[in-house]
């Protein structure tokens, strides 16, 4: 057989590259992120094994109105992107639907009850144990109420692999000395994690890609259909897959297939982490939805859930509220701050579109992962792999298949 192409160098791709290198493959990775600004390399760095339970949901649509970001909550939905979001939301009102959710969640625990074995043994292949921190993370609340609220939800939901429990007086103690008042409740998850540092990951990532006989190709990637086949002009390939974030729908749609994915835009803030402890897991502030976590080197508050167009502008009210929040807590994050957008790419069921196409014999895809990229890239890549090689997938991938969309 002749090589593959990937299109898409995030860590979905970058992650795939390695599993095929490994089963014996040769492997061409097309991409055209040289600086490293795609959602893969700026997100929160959690492993959120706990999020078994789709976005999509009658709780979430119940809660939109106190999410909204012109009340002060995480969610935006820009007018001058209505075009985009209002034809999501309504599939997503239809995927939210009890039986679908259920559906959905069944799908999701199956691939997060193998996401933290698949990490790591992900970072041992690439040489880097240390990237992978399984010290799990906090959530805290500022007021009694949502204290309460927030804990009762948590306990009883839904929460795969991970446990939790409540913080001890010893925690509780340490998390109040990080902000301006203590801490009204907290909660500490185990089985959980993080990536220590996204850059070193990026880097560690490539090198074992090129290390083991792959190809990097630092260009924009275009398919072109002859056929029952796809072709990538200018990459000689005789198999394709799909692992290009956001920038999967116009190139699935272009072959014939929906793919009714959206730019769930987020954003974060960095400073100097001199301040802030360095062996703290991530904590998540749930009552202002923003997630704070230590890097080797610097501390990333993160935030926003905004609906929109990749490629529009970024808001800057998103970095001001955040370092709005910062202050208002008093964490010791000291500007000057380093800004940055990145765009989850997200189907209105928020499940991931892994499978091979029907409408192409050489096409497989793995995309629109919204919050859970990170999370899922090596276990996605081990069951991308398992359909290039016809073995046996791990997980059964009907749910995840693209045609869902009809």
């Amino acid at each position: 057989m002749g090589r593959i192409a990937i299109i898409g160098g995030g860590v979905v791709g970058l992650s795939t590259g390695i599993e095929l290198l490994d089963a014996g493959q040769a492997v061409v990775l097309v991409d055209e992120d040289d600086a490293g600004q795609a959602a893969s390399w700026g997100n929160a760095g959690h492993i959120a094994v706990e999020q078994v339970a789709p976005l999509a949901s009658l709780s979430l649509l119940r809660s939109v109105p106190r999410r909204l970001f012109s009340r002060g909550g995480a969610l935006d939905f820009p007018l001058s992107a209505m075009a985009h979001w209002l034809p999501f939301g309504l599939r997503l009102i239809a995927a939210a639907r009890p039986a679908r959710f259920r559906q959905g969640s069944d799908a999701l625990r199956g691939l997060l009850y193998q996401a933290m074995p698949a990490w790591a043994a992900m970072v041992d292949r690439i040489g880097e144990p240390d990237l992978l921190r399984q010290d799990g993370h906090y959530i805290v609340w500022e007021r009694a109420d949502a204290a309460t609220a927030g804990r009762a939800t948590w306990m009883a939901a839904d929460i795969g692999t991970a446990q939790v429990r409540d913080a001890t007086e010893a925690e509780r103690a340490g998390l109040s000395r990080l902000s301006a008042q203590p801490v009204a409740g907290a909660i500490r998850f185990s089985g959980s994690g993080q990536i220590a540092d996204l850059g070193a990951l990026r880097h560690a990532l490539r090198a074992a890609f090129v290390a083991g006989g792959g190809e990097i190709v630092g260009r924009r990637a275009t398919v072109r259909r002859n056929g029952r086949r796809i072709e990538v002009p200018g990459v000689d390939a005789d198999r394709v897959i799909l692992c290009a974030g956001v920038r999967s729908r116009a190139l699935m749609e272009a072959l014939g297939h929906k793919a009714p994915m959206i730019a769930e835009r987020g954003y974060h803030i960095r400073a100097d982490a001199a301040d802030w402890p360095a062996n703290l897991p991530p904590v998540v502030y749930e009552d202002r939805s923003m997630i704070v976590t230590r890097y080797v080197d610097s501390v990333q508050a993160a935030s926003f859930v905004e609906l929109g167009r990749a490629d529009a502008p970024a808001d800057p009210r998103k970095w001001e509220r955040l370092e709005r929040h910062v202050a208002e807590l008093g964490l010791p994050i000291r500007a000057p701050f380093t800004r940055w957008m990145g765009c989850r790419p997200t189907l209105p069921d928020y499940l991931p579109a892994i499978g091979r196409s029907d409408r192409a014999d050489n096409l497989f895809y793995a995309f629109g992962h919204q919050h859970l990229g990170l999370t899922l890239a090596p276990i996605t890549a081990k069951l991308v792999t398992a359909l290039v090689t016809g073995a046996e997938p791990a997980v059964p991938l009907a749910p995840f298949d693209i045609a869902r969309f009809g």
